[in-house]
C-alpha cells in the first residue's frame, strides 16, 4: 500500500504541470532562436554501448585519450556547477555513459551556458568528444559540441524509497499503465521484453529444426470455435454481418494440416471475454502446433523440449529465477497424474466417468463450488479438480486424460472408455498448455459440434458452435495428429514469477477511473 502511495506522489502534478510549461516555453525559445528541438537526424557515429565494449576497464582514473565518438542518449542523471557539469546517457537497454562539459580548449564557457539553460532530464542529447574517464575512474566523453535530439517537455517521474529501500520511480498499477515510462526508469521492464523476445525467437528456431511451418490464420471469425471460452464479439460493415475475434486458432491449423501442412504452428494474439486477475488477459499471446502423425504423447515431449529449450537459449539453465529470489526447476523429465486418480484422492472416494452427476453436484456444492445447471458431469469433475489439486501441483506436471463430454475436439481414450487423449500442463500451481490426440473422425466431430451448439442453446456462454466449413476440411481426410497449446505469457510467468501484466509489454487494462 505504501509503494502505491509513494508512486502516485510521482505521478503528474501542480507541480509538474509547472515544470511542463517552463520546458514548453524552452522549446518556443529554441525554436524562435533557430534551433531545432526535433531534429530528423544527428551526426551520430556508435552507440553508448559499443563505446563502453570498446572502453571499459582500458583507462586510468583522469586519464584522457584522442579518440573520437559522438553518440546519443536519454539525460538521466546531471549535477555540477561553475565551469563543468556532468550529465549521464541511457541508450534504449539501459546502458548508460558519463558527459562531461568542462569549459577549456574543446568546450567554450557560452557552449556549457547554453547546454544548462536548454538542456532537461529527459531530454534526448547528442554529444561529441573525446573519450576519458573522470577522476574517479568513470569512463566519459569530454564533451567538444552538443546538440539537443529530441526535447522533453514531460518530466520524468521523481524517484522514491519503496519499504525494501530500492530507489522506485511508479508503482505497480502505473507501471502497466505507463509502460513506456515503466521502460525508460526500471531496468527489469527492459529486460522482460528482451526476455520475451528472446523466447519467442527460441521457440521459433525450435520448430524450424523440426520442419515445422509458421503460417497465420484469421482473427476475425465468422464462428468461434477451437475453445470452450467467451468470444469478444465485433461488426463488419463491408458486410453487414457480425464477427467474432478468435478465441483459438486450432480449427483453422487443423484446415491446414488437411490441405497437406503436416506439421505446423502459429503464434499470435487470441481474446477472450473472460476474466482479468495474474494469470488471465482478455487479450493474450499462443502458441499452438500441430503434428501429422503424432499424439498427445508426442506433444509432451515437444512442448518439454520447447520450454527446456526457451531456459537454455534466454536464460543459460532451466533452474530459473523468480521474482520472490527462490529458484525453480524446468529441467529433467516431468510428471504425470491421472485427473480422475487425482480427484478421487483429494475427495477421499473414488469418482469415476460412470458417476452420477447429481454425486458430483452434491461434492462440488459441499466444497463451496457452484455448479451451472448446464454443466455436463466432466465439467464438474474439471472444476473439482481446479479446487481441490490445482494450485498444489507446483512440480511441472501433465494432468492426463480428461472426460469426453468436455474434450468435443479429442480423440476418445484408446483404452479408457468415456475419457480422451488430453493432458494439461501445470507449473506452480498454474495450467501452462494443453494437447490432444486429435479427433480425426468427421462424424464423431460433428455429432460433438451439434452437442456443443445445443449446449449453448441452453445457456452455456463458453460452448462452440458448429462450423460446417471445418467439418467439411476434415471430411477431406484428417490424418492422425497431435496438437499443443500454449500460452506465452504464462510461459514467460512460469519462468519469472511474475503476473501475466508484467510479462505483457503493454496489457489491456481496465480504463483509469472505471
Amino acid at each position: 500500500m505504501s509503494e502505491n502511495k509513494n508512486a502516485d506522489q510521482a505521478l503528474p502534478t501542480q507541480d509538474v504541470s509547472k515544470e511542463m510549461r517552463e520546458r514548453l516555453a524552452k522549446r518556443e525559445r529554441l525554436i524562435a532562436e533557430g534551433i531545432e528541438p526535433y531534429p530528423a537526424e544527428v551526426p551520430v557515429t556508435t552507440t553508448i554501448s559499443k563505446v563502453r565494449e570498446k572502453y571499459d576497464g582500458t583507462l586510468e582514473p583522469g586519464q584522457e585519450i584522442a579518440d573520437e565518438v559522438a553518440v546519443a542518449g536519454r539525460i538521466m542523471l546531471r549535477r555540477g556547477s561553475g565551469k563543468i557539469a556532468f550529465t549521464t546517457l541511457q541508450q534504449g537497454d539501459g546502458t548508460r555513459l558519463q558527459a562531461i562539459f568542462q569549459v577549456g580548449e574543446n568546450l567554450s564557457k557560452e557552449s556549457l551556458d547554453k547546454y544548462k539553460a536548454d538542456a532537461d532530464l529527459g531530454d534526448h542529447l547528442f554529444v561529441r568528444g573525446h573519450m576519458g574517464t573522470s577522476m574517479r575512474g568513470e569512463l566519459s566523453i569530454f564533451v567538444h559540441e552538443w546538440q539537443i535530439a529530441s526535447k522533453a517537455v514531460r518530466p520524468l517521474p521523481k524517484t522514491y524509497k519503496n519499504e525494501a529501500g530500492e530507489d522506485m520511480s511508479l508503482g505497480e498499477e502505473t507501471r502497466v499503465r505507463l509502460r513506456h515510462l515503466d521502460l525508460i526508469t526500471r531496468p527489469a521492464a527492459r529486460d522482460m521484453v528482451r526476455l520475451r523476445a528472446g523466447v519467442v525467437k527460441s521457440l521459433r528456431n525450435n520448430f524450424d529444426r523440426r520442419d515445422y511451418l509458421e503460417i497465420e490464420t484469421p482473427m476475425l471469425q465468422t464462428i468461434h470455435g477451437g475453445a470452450a471460452a467467451r468470444p469478444f464479439t465485433t461488426h463488419i460493415n463491408a458486410y453487414d454481418t457480425d464477427l467474432y475475434l478468435r478465441i483459438a486458432t486450432e480449427l483453422f491449423l487443423k484446415r491446414a494440416v488437411v490441405g497437406g501442412i503436416d506439421r505446423v504452428f502459429e503464434i499470435n494474439r487470441n481474446f477472450r471475454n473472460e476474466g482479468a486477475d495474474s494469470t488471465h488477459s482478455p487479450e493474450f499471446t499462443a502458441l499452438e502446433a500441430y503434428e501429422s502423425y503424432g499424439t498427445y504423447d508426442t506433444m509432451a515431449e515437444l512442448t518439454r523440449n520447447l520450454v527446456q529449450q526457451a531456459c537454455l537459449d534466454t536464460l543459460g539453465t532451466t533452474v530459473v529465477t523468480l521474482a520472490d529470489g527462490s529458484e525453480y526447476d524446468l529441467g529433467g523429465e516431468w510428471k504425470n497424474l491421472d485427473l480422475y486418480t487425482a480427484v478421487s484422492e483429494a475427495l477421499g472416494e473414488e469418482i469415476t466417468v460412470e458417476t452420477p452427476r447429481e454425486h458430483l453436484e452434491a461434492l462440488a456444492e459441499a466444497r463451496d463450488i457452484s455448479v451451472a445447471p448446464f454443466w455436463v458431469p466432466g465439467k464438474i469433475v474439471e472444476e473439482l479438480f481446479e479446487e481441490l489439486c490445482g494450485d498444489q501441483l507446483w512440480e511441472p506436471t501433465f494432468v492426463r486424460d480428461f472426460p469426453e463430454d468436455t474434450s468435443p475436439l479429442t480423440r476418445p481414450h484408446r483404452t479408457k472408455p468415456g475419457l480422451t487423449e488430453k493432458w494439461d500442463l501445470y507449473v506452480r500451481g498454474m495450467e501452462l498448455a494443453t494437447a490432444y490426440s486429435e479427433l480425426a473422425d468427421p462424424v464423431i466431430q460433428r455429432e460433438r459440434l451439434v452437442a456443443q451448439s445445443l449446449a449453448a442453446a441452453d445457456g452455456d456462454p463458453e460452448a462452440m458452435q458448429l462450423d460446417e466449413d471445418f467439418i467439411e476440411a476434415m471430411e477431406q481426410g484428417f490424418p492422425p495428429c497431435g496438437g499443443m497449446g500454449m500460452g506465452i505469457d504464462r510461459l514467460l510467468t512460469a519462468m519469472t514469477g511474475l503476473g501475466i501484466r508484467e510479462t505483457i509489454t503493454f496489457p489491456f487494462i481496465k480504463p483509469a477511473g472505471k
